[in-house]
């Protein structure tokens, strides 16, 4: 968990043989990396964070490797230069407009640019983006001033996400602090991630790319001034699943310090179930490819086909509500999806890493049938513990019977300039603009209480990725040994922290599932 100079040492010592050398501008905007030489920019509004983005960490998953898992950038890429002032487009994906929501009919902040419908997007868009203090640079590695960072990926049902999003953009916690960095990644959605297709040998290639891009930030975030030996994975919603995956997919080699899981983890049942592969198969017969001879046909036919022309037709059917229903989701692989997480766990196949695991008291708002009145409080409850609580608590269980530490969290703040309506409450996603800084960016300023739960919550997450238990822990948040312990860190709820129990809820659950239906 602390800093490890050797480790430090030989990857300096790695880079300077692989890569030409460049000094570091007084600006700190200029950083070789195996990707190619970055120019960074700065936010007039934030002037004290260095801003990086769309920086490939893979080849373009386009043609031949549509489909592929993420190819590493050829040796010539680090004589390339890169210089984006925006940030960069998201995977292919479009967001459903057609069906009410809360994020489509309340509160837009947490779709791609803001906007009511789908931000800039592209199939060659396996990119990350850093931000970093303008007070530590690459230089600071002959102190050992490195400084923790934070890996973050999005949520979004497997289907959309990306680092457009306006509560989720860190600079106002950089500037703020000082004192991490954090590195946004994109990663394939929908059928372009997880196709399941017949002629692959790799389902979920989505997930594939958040590896490929964990190992881009540990061969090069020390150029930033980032300490690759104090890292932390963290997600939210399939983020948040997403880095659970991660967990028990590379027990062994998990390269990162310690992991982050907001409202999600591997038992979350967002998945595919179609071993024929009959969705991708069906998606290639409307496209022209019906009279494909072999599954390897069926692929060549539809790598021709444009990127937009396939994300289209998914769009128009899934939101027709046409039978049956079609869907592109992580699917049981047994090497980074497996079909039995207990059982896993029990042999001790996941990291022995710590963990912050948590959720939202409102959860399951957004997931019960939409009124603009608020929904059924009885569903929305059932929504809470089915796909979020309940599969947090499993995680949970099984962790401490295999002695990975865990911190428990409960987001409970209900802030008028993040939940508009009050009825949404700790609805799921609205913990990510205190912890990214951005609650007052969009429909004024909040109460000196949303502030200060804000500072509480992101200082706990630094604290934790860079002194790992033993820095949590001087924050006074307690390691959730048994569940029903009053050690679970409630943020927001007329206090910024306070402890409490959940036995009520624990008590509601079966294993990752409720104990009762509706």
């Amino acid at each position: 968990m602390h800093h490890t100079s050797i480790l430090v040492s030989s990857l300096l010592a790695v880079g300077t043989l692989a890569w030409p050398t460049y000094d570091v501008g007084a600006d700190q905007l200029t950083v070789q990396t195996s990707s190619g030489l970055v120019y960074g920019n700065k936010d007039p509004e934030y002037p004290n964070v260095r801003q990086f983005f769309g920086i490939p960490f893979a080849q373009p998953p386009t043609g031949a490797l549509r489909f592929e898992p993420p190819q590493p950038l050829p040796v010539s890429a680090s004589k390339k230069t890169i210089n984006n002032t925006e940030l960069p487009p998201s995977c292919m994906q479009y967001l459903n407009t057609v069906s009410p929501g809360v994020y489509v009919d309340q509160i837009l902040e947490f779709g791609l640019q803001g906007k009511n419908g789908t931000g800039a997007i592209s199939e060659d868009c396996l990119t990350l983006s850093v931000w970093a203090p303008t007070s530590n640079s690459s230089q600071s590695c002959q102190s050992n001033e490195l400084l923790p960072v934070l890996i973050w990926v999005y949520g979004g049902g497997f289907v959309t996400g990306g680092q457009d999003v306006p509560y989720q953009i860190p600079s106002q916690w950089i500037q703020r602090t000082q004192d991490h960095i954090v590195v946004a990644i994109n990663y394939r959605l929908n059928i372009f991630g997880f196709p399941n297709a017949a002629g692959l040998s790799d389902q979920n290639v989505g997930l594939l790319d958040q590896r490929a891009a964990v190992e881009w930030v540990r061969d090069n975030i020390v150029r930033f001034g980032g300490d690759p030996s104090r890292m932390l994975l963290w997600g939210q919603s399939a983020g948040s699943a997403s880095v659970d995956y991660y967990n028990y997919a590379y027990p062994k080699d998990p390269i990162v310090s310690g992991f982050s899981m907001d409202s999600g983890t591997a038992f979350i049942g967002i998945n595919s179930d179609d071993p024929q592969h009959t969705n991708f198969t069906f998606v290639a017969s409307q496209l022209g490819c019906a009279n494909s001879s072999s599954p390897q046909d069926e692929l060549d036919c539809v790598r021709k086909i444009p990127a937009s022309t396939i994300e289209d037709f998914v769009k128009d059917y899934q939101e027709n509500g046409t039978s049956p229903s079609i869907s592109f989701l992580p699917s049981v692989d047994e090497k980074v999806v497996f079909s039995n997480y207990t059982a896993r766990a029990l042999a001790g196949l996941q990291a022995n890493l710590p963990a912050i695991i948590g959720t939202n008291a409102q959860d399951g708002v957004p997931f019960a049938p939409y009124s603009p009145s608020g929904p059924n409080a009885t569903l929305a409850q059932y929504a809470l513990l089915t796909t979020f609580f309940c599969p947090a608590t499993q995680s949970i269980r099984l962790r401490q019977q295999t002695n990975r530490p865990t911190y428990r969290y409960l987001y409970s703040g209900n802030f008028s300039n993040i939940s508009p309506s009050g009825w949404l409450g700790a609805y799921h996603s609205s913990e990510l603009p205190l912890l990214f800084g951005t609650f007052d960016n969009f429909r004024g300023q909040g109460p000196v209480l949303e502030n200060q739960t804000s500072v509480a919550m992101q200082d706990a997450w630094v604290a934790f990725t860079k002194g790992g238990m033993t820095g949590i822990e001087q924050t006074g948040w307690q390691e959730y040994a048994t569940l029903g312990e009053d050690t679970v860190r409630d943020f927001g709820d007329g206090v910024a922290v306070r402890d409490v129990d959940l036995k009520y809820l624990e008590n509601l659950c079966n294993g990752p599932a409720p104990n009762y239906t509706v």
